[in-house]
């Protein structure tokens, strides 16, 4: 209930107001049926953009420090997230990585849409990044299509490291459903899942015109932040 009168009465009005998101590819999402809306990640927004302007209710998995936050506006976060149907997921470790997979799957499994970002965090510079293989994972054992989606001009409005965001127009691209099932039972083979991510990033990029780097966000940023201590002090992973 909590997430329709976000979408509808509270926070989806608004975000059309002061964003004007140009939509484009919106047929490509299916009318019903389970499918992965797999996308680029460049902003805080993003989270709450896309799920805005889709018909069809969209289940993300978040990150676990959105729910564990301290004092009041911890609670505060971790209760919108809840509410907003948002799944907490712990990152640190293999077996964390197979927990999310397993609530994904939970959620495609009631034919369900279920949002992802395969580069696994921000961008913290614009440019789009390697994608890890859990997608590939979740899309090729589900047996469902991927949506590649593109969030254009998030990253100018809120980059990592802003609270308020500017308020200036957005474009949000849907390309083509890939269709994975002559993967069928590869889900476990390593050269099989790698192909699959970097089809569905190829497509990503192919929507949003970045500059790609064949590298982690994640591994590429901690490089950074080492190199100039200090000069990315407000990023998070």
């Amino acid at each position: 209930m909590f997430y329709y009168l976000l979408k509808y009465v509270v926070l989806g009005p608004l975000l059309r107001l002061f964003f004007r998101p140009v939509i484009e590819g919106a047929e490509h999402i299916p009318a019903d049926g389970a499918a992965i809306v797999a996308g680029n990640h460049l902003s805080f927004s993003d989270h709450f953009l896309m799920p805005a302007i889709i018909k069809r209710r969209i289940t993300f998995l978040a990150k676990a420090k959105y729910f564990t936050g301290p004092g009041v506006k911890g609670r505060l976060t971790a209760a919108f997230f809840r509410s907003a149907g948002q799944i907490p997921v712990d990152r640190s470790g293999k077996e964390a990585g197979q927990a999310a997979i397993r609530e994904a799957l939970g959620v495609l499994s009631r034919g369900e849409l279920l949002g992802i970002y395969p580069e696994g965090t921000r961008s913290h510079d614009g440019r789009l990044y390697k994608g890890k293989v859990g997608v590939a994972v979740m899309a090729i054992r589900a047996q469902v299509p991927v949506v590649p989606c593109a969030m254009v001009g998030t990253f100018e409005i809120q980059p990592p490291g802003k609270v308020v965001p500017r308020i200036k127009q957005v474009t949000i691209r849907f390309g083509e459903p890939l269709d994975f099932s002559r993967y069928t039972g590869l889900e476990d083979e390593k050269a099989a899942v790698r192909a699959v991510t970097d089809e569905i990033m190829y497509a990503i990029l192919g929507l949003s015109g970045q500059e790609y780097v064949d590298e982690y966000a994640a591994k590429v940023k901690a490089a950074e932040q080492a190199e100039r201590p200090g000069k990315f002090p407000k990023l998070r992973r």
